[in-house]
C-alpha cells in the first residue's frame, strides 16, 4: 500500500508507544519486518522543542525512510508549526495524535480529547495538511473509536479527515473512556473502511498471526497496526507479514538470535540516551523481552540493581548463554504468552 509518494513493504505496521518506539525501537521494528513504523508523539509546544526529551525524539539518524513522525497538541496553528519543525528535521510523513487515552494527554485536550471537540479535530487535521501538502509531504492521523460508548464518531471524523486530505486514517478499536480494559471491537473500523476511500488502518489487541488475520477480514482494513505485542517480541511482524503472505506460521526465534537481536538493540538504546538514562530506560525492554522464560523473573530483579550500561550487557548475554543449553529455540509456551504480555506495558499513542 501507498501513503503518498510512498510505498511500503507490507501492511504490517508498528504502533507509536510513548517511551517505547523510539530510534533505535523502531529501526529494529523495521529490520524484523514491520513495513512502516510511528514515532513517539512530539508536543506541539515550541517551549519544548530544544528539550532533551523532544530532541531525542527528533533524532531520525541512520533511520531508514520514510520517517514518520506523530505530532499532538491542541491548537491548529501550533499544530502546523510542529509539523513543519519535524519536516525540517527529516520526517517524510507527519501523523496527529488523537488516539493516547493517557489523562496527562487527555487533561490538557489533546490526544483523543480531541474527538469530543470535531470542529477542532478537523480544523487542526485541516492546518497540518495545509502545512505539509506545500512540501509534498503526506499527513496520516490515529484516533479511536469515540470518547466514549455514547459518542463513538469516528465515522463522521474519518470523512471529514478526508475531505481536508488526511491520507490515511488509523483507528484503535476502543473508546478513549475504556482505555485499555477490555477487548477491542472491529465493527467502528470496518464501519470507517465502508465510509473512506483511504487507506484504513485497524488497530488494538492484535498480538498474533491468525489475531491479524482475523481483524483483516472483519473490518476490511487495509493493514493492521500493532503496538503492546510487540513489546520484548519485535519479530512479530515477519510472523504475521509471514503468516498473511503464505497462510503458514513461523517457527519461534532461535534463542541465539534473540540474543544477539538484544544485545543490538541494547547498544544503540545506550548510543542515544547515554549511561545514566540508558541503563534505566533499558530495564523495561529487558524484562519485556525475558517475561516468561525460564529465570526471566530473576535476571529482571538483577538488572535492576545494575547502573552501568557494559555490566547490564554482561548479564544478559549471560542469562541468554544460560538459556541457550536448555533450548535451541524460545519455548512456544513463551510465544503463547503473547496475548498477556499485549494487555500490559506502555499505552499506544
Amino acid at each position: 500500500m501507498n501513503i503518498g509518494p510512498y510505498t511500503l513493504a507490507n501492511a504490517v505496521f508498528a504502533a507509536p508507544m510513548a517511551g517505547v518506539t523510539d530510534r533505535p525501537f523502531r529501526q529494529l521494528c523495521r529490520r524484523l519486518g514491520a513495513g512502516h513504523a510511528v514515532s513517539e508523539m512530539v508536543t506541539s509546544r515550541r517551549e519544548l522543542w530544544n528539550s532533551l526529551k523532544t530532541s531525542r525524539r527528533a533524532d531520525h539518524t541512520g533511520e531508514p525512510g520514510p520517517i514518520a513522525v506523530q505530532i499532538a497538541g491542541t491548537e491548529a496553528a501550533m499544530m502546523a508549526e510542529a509539523a513543519a519543525y519535524n519536516v525540517d528535521r527529516g520526517a517524510q510523513i507527519i501523523d496527529i495524535n488523537m488516539g493516547c487515552p493517557a489523562k496527562k494527554v487527555c487533561n490538557k485536550w489533546a490526544g483523543s480529547a480531541l474527538m469530543q471537540d470535531e470542529p477542532l479535530a478537523v480544523a487542526i487535521a485541516q492546518a497540518v495538511v495545509q502545512a505539509c501538502a506545500p512540501r509534498g509531504v503526506p499527513v496520516t492521523l490515529k484516533m479511536r473509536t469515540g470518547w466514549c460508548d455514547a459518542q463513538r464518531n469516528a465515522v463522521a471524523l474519518a470523512r471529514a479527515f478526508e475531505d481536508v486530505g488526511v491520507q490515511m486514517i488509523t483507528v484503535h478499536g476502543r473508546t478513549r473512556e475504556q482505555g485499555y480494559r477490555g477487548r477491542a471491537e472491529y465493527d467502528t473500523i470496518a464501519a470507517v473502511k465502508a465510509a473512506v476511500r483511504v487507506p484504513v488502518v485497524a488497530n488494538g489487541d492484535i498480538d498474533s498471526p491468525q489475531k491479524a488475520r482475523e481483524v483483516l477480514q472483519a473490518t476490511g482494513a487495509d493493514a493492521v497496526m500493532i503496538g503492546r505485542a510487540a513489546q520484548g517480541r519485535p519479530w512479530i511482524f515477519r510472523e504475521v507479514a509471514h503468516y498473511l503472505a503464505t497462510g503458514t506460521l513461523l517457527a519461534p526465534p532461535l534463542v541465539a538470535e534473540v540474543r544477539r537481536l538484544l544485545l543490538e538493540h541494547l547498544q544503540d538504546h545506550y548510543a542515544l540516551y547515554g549511561e545514566f538514562t540508558g541503563v534505566r530506560s533499558a530495564r523495561k525492554h529487558i524484562g519485556w523481552y525475558v517475561k516468561a522464560l525460564p529465570g526471566g523473573e530473576a535476571l529482571r530483579e538483577r538488572i535492576n540493581g545494575i547502573e552501568e550500561c557494559q555490566a547490564q550487557s554482561r548479564a544478559v548475554a549471560a542469562y541468554f548463554d544460560e538459556l541457550a543449553q536448555l533450548t535451541d529455540r524460545l519455548p512456544r509456551t513463551v510465544e503463547a504468552c503473547a496475548e498477556e504480555q499485549a494487555h500490559t506495558g506502555a499505552e499506544d499513542t
